[in-house]
């Protein structure tokens, strides 16, 4: 049985129709520096687990390093994505560190 065509397959989005919820999205509680995420690993974790720009401490700026990541989504050079996901690894010791401190 052959499909009508233009019908769209059932679920399927239009792309004009797609609204991104996150441009929407705005905070007063953090403030990463602009160009932040163009930098290298190193650079990003230690400036997100900075009281300055994550006041409630580091994951938080997981928590940014993550929505960043997913914001970015297919946009995302691979080399990009893997030095984000470098910089993701050396927060997530600071996470750790933070909670073994406070505890």
């Amino acid at each position: 049985m052959k499909k009508a065509a233009g019908k769209k397959a059932p679920g399927k989005k239009n792309a004009a129709k797609n609204h991104r919820w996150v441009a929407k999205v705005t905070t007063v509680s953090t403030y990463p520096e602009e160009g932040l995420f163009t930098k290298d690993a190193a650079t990003i974790a230690n400036h997100l687990a900075s009281k300055k720009v994550s006041p409630k401490g580091p994951a938080s700026g997981m928590r940014m390093l993550t929505y960043f990541i997913n914001r970015g989504g297919k946009g995302l050079s691979k080399s990009r994505l893997a030095e984000l996901d470098k910089a993701k690894k050396l927060l997530h010791e600071k996470v750790v560190a933070a909670r073994e401190k406070a505890s």
